[in-house]
């Protein structure tokens, strides 16, 4: 039983923030899918009649993919920390408005207008039903009767 309290405390005790994360699939949700995933086929490409050299081209593969890769991972190493501080405070303080501002405020609305709806819809009830139960008696006699001619 004891071991039981400790395995449901040590659950509870567990941080978000300390879980692992995925160093093989980095984009589990596939944000960035079709938007950076460039290859160099998605870039350079020769139409049948314009090649270059055999040589060329392979030199020129080889050169752009190298230069992608350590391009993004010098900007990486450089900006990645300070950027990912950036956009967590950036996220930090969205979701700090929208906790403390946003939906207090939308709370309030609705309140409001709830106390509104209960006063329009009594005015409603009040002034357009008897009107339109006078209206329904009035034309409830009245007969339309179609007539086809030849």
């Amino acid at each position: 039983m004891a071991d039981q309290y400790s395995t449901n405390e040590e659950k509870i005790l567990k941080d978000s923030h300390t879980k692992e994360i995925d160093l093989i699939n980095r984009d589990p949700k596939q944000i960035n899918e079709d938007v950076v995933k460039v290859d160099f086929e998605d870039v350079i490409a020769e139409p049948d009649g314009t090649h270059s050299m055999d040589g060329v081209w392979k030199a020129s593969y080889t050169t752009f993919t190298v230069s992608k890769y350590w391009c993004y991972r010098v900007l990486s190493a450089i900006f990645g920390i300070p950027v990912a501080l950036l956009w967590g405070f950036c996220f930090a303080c969205i979701s700090f408005c929208h906790i403390w501002a946003v939906m207090p405020c939308i709370k309030s609305y609705l309140i409001e207008t709830q106390c509104l709806s209960r006063i329009y819809s009594i005015c409603i009830h009040t002034f357009c039903d008897p009107l339109f139960e006078a209206l329904g008696k009035i034309f409830s006699s009245v007969r339309v009767a179609l007539r086809k001619e030849v």
